[in-house]
């Protein structure tokens, strides 16, 4: 059984969290989403340029349904503005109906301002509007593409006075419609700023894609910012570390994006991953060939220490890193302090000697 609330606390604490969420609801033509999309006026965040997934046959029902009328989800979106910038508006969901309509009608600037290559799109399988199939937007009559440059959708909006763990738990609870992003996609969408281009450009290291060896099918959902983002909050915060990962690193995040310190941040970065390349040079791998997180969070945050200590170590014998002693410390359950510590610590001093 829950445990007895008085109702007054039910409707205190209902009000507070109410206020800190703030929203506007526009109807906005197709002509006007494309033209706020073509001046940048609509932020893609780059996490989402490369999610664009429906099929065609996806995309043409959208347009059916448009062009006939029938009412679809709203989009929902956030502003995005600063001191003497226009505001934008930040797709938070409903990114696969919105480029859908680009793909179909957005003019040439328009499909480069949204990222989208190729050619646009022709309707395939419709169900109602069979003497369209094969069209292009740029083969229907006038008054056609008129009717759907004019058609309305339903926009809504999260003000700036929203706070940003307003936006994080919006972005997690609302992501659908086609795109399953992951913990670090939506950390990029929601804190970007200094910290987050920082992660995006350290993932791209040479020397730390040395050291990380990932599968193909995690080369593009985030998981390399991740790992870059875990050694940063493992190296700042480990001993206060509780049991839960995604919350000890959604709140660093939070922290990093108030205070990014970047040049610290990739001076110790460029050190560690230098020195680890060449500990590693063929990868820091498992038997299967790819980078064990805890056994990257161990190693590379425990060189960091180690570097701190003594800037010149030599790179020693890395039998360490396969014992059973680490690997102990690496595998089961991993996640609670006393076993973060151990590994942390446990590869600091082995790089010591």
């Amino acid at each position: 059984m829950s445990t007895p609330v008085a109702p007054t606390e039910q409707r205190t604490q209902l009000a507070t969290q109410r206020r800190k969420v703030d929203f506007d609801t526009y109807d906005v033509t197709v002509d006007e989403l494309l033209r706020r999309v073509s001046r940048k006026r609509i932020d893609i965040a780059p996490v989402y340029q490369r999610q664009f997934r429906w099929d065609r046959p996806r995309q043409s029902r959208l347009i059916e349904s448009v062009l006939l009328g029938i009412p679809v989800p709203p989009l929902f979106m956030a502003t995005n503005s600063t001191s003497g910038e226009q505001t934008r508006w930040e797709v938070v969901d409903g990114l696969q109906r919105l480029l859908t309509l680009v793909n179909f009608a957005g003019d040439e600037k328009t499909r480069s301002a949204a990222n989208l290559e190729g050619e646009p799109l022709r309707l395939k399988d419709l169900d109602k509007l069979t003497t369209f199939e094969g069209f292009a937007f740029d083969g229907l009559p006038e008054d056609i593409r008129t009717t759907f440059e004019d058609r309305p959708l339903k926009i809504i909006i999260l003000n700036d006075k929203s706070e940003l763990q307003v936006r994080y738990d919006l972005f997690e609870r609302l992501n659908t419609g086609g795109i399953e992003l992951t913990d670090q996609e939506i950390r990029e969408c929601v804190y970007r700023g200094e910290f987050v281009d920082l992660l995006g450009q350290l993932a791209k290291d040479d020397n730390f894609n040395t050291v990380v060896k990932l599968p193909s099918s995690r080369q593009k959902d985030g998981t390399r910012e991740d790992y870059v983002l875990r050694f940063f909050a493992f190296l700042d915060r480990y001993q206060k570390f509780e049991h839960s990962v995604k919350d000890f690193l959604d709140e660093f995040i939070a922290d990093a994006h108030k205070a990014p310190k970047v040049a610290a941040r990739k001076a110790i970065f460029d050190n560690t991953f230098s020195y680890l390349a060449t500990c590693f040079p063929n990868g820091l791998k498992s038997r299967k060939g790819q980078t064990p997180v805890n056994l990257f969070e161990a190693v590379s945050v425990g060189a960091a220490f180690a570097l701190r200590e003594n800037p010149h170590i030599e790179v020693p014998n890395m039998d360490w890193v396969f014992s059973e002693e680490l690997r102990a410390l690496v595998t089961g359950a991993t996640n609670s302090r006393p076993r973060v510590r151990g590994r942390i610590e446990f590869a600091k001093e082995k790089f010591l000697g």
